[in-house]
């Protein structure tokens, strides 16, 4: 498993995001592959996006391995109804790149419908087949300020 702190030690030894508008394309294409790859129920390509070590960190689950991502993805059990990101910012830092996000989906888990509106990390690294995500991180995004409640 990848540490925090080797990523961050790898990030700070990369030094400051670069302007590759070519890299940033393709990784914003990949984006693009990922969310109509969870939405079709696509696991061929869902796996060839994941790195050998690619791991998951989302909310109210434990930690999920690639074997078990790929077990998923092939299961058929988890069907999306909507997968959609905004807000996507890519940074990109030598081989490694950032990506970040607020993702908003709808899964049919048995039969019943759960919402998630989260806010997300992925890391991507270059590899000899191109970019691939070892770290895709999510959390819930925070309620937006009510004016009608009192502070």
């Amino acid at each position: 498993m990848i540490s925090a702190w080797l990523l961050m030690t790898a990030l700070l030894q990369a030094g400051a995001p670069s302007a590759a508008t070519g890299d940033t394309d393709a990784l914003l294409g990949l984006e693009r592959t990922w969310n109509e790859a969870h939405l079709h129920s696509d696991a061929a390509a869902l796996e060839r996006l994941w790195a050998v070590d690619f791991i998951v960190i989302v909310p109210r689950m434990e930690t999920i391995t690639r074997a078990t991502a790929v077990a998923m993805a092939r299961s058929g059990r988890l069907r999306f109804e909507r997968y959609e990101t905004s807000d996507v910012q890519v940074r990109i830092y030598g081989a490694t790149s950032v990506v970040t996000g607020r993702m908003q989906r709808t899964r049919r888990t048995n039969d019943t419908l759960v919402h998630d509106d989260w806010q997300f990390t992925k890391v991507y690294i270059r590899t000899g087949d191109g970019w691939k995500v070892v770290l895709f991180q999510a959390s819930e995004r925070p309620e937006p300020d009510d004016p009608a409640k009192t502070r």
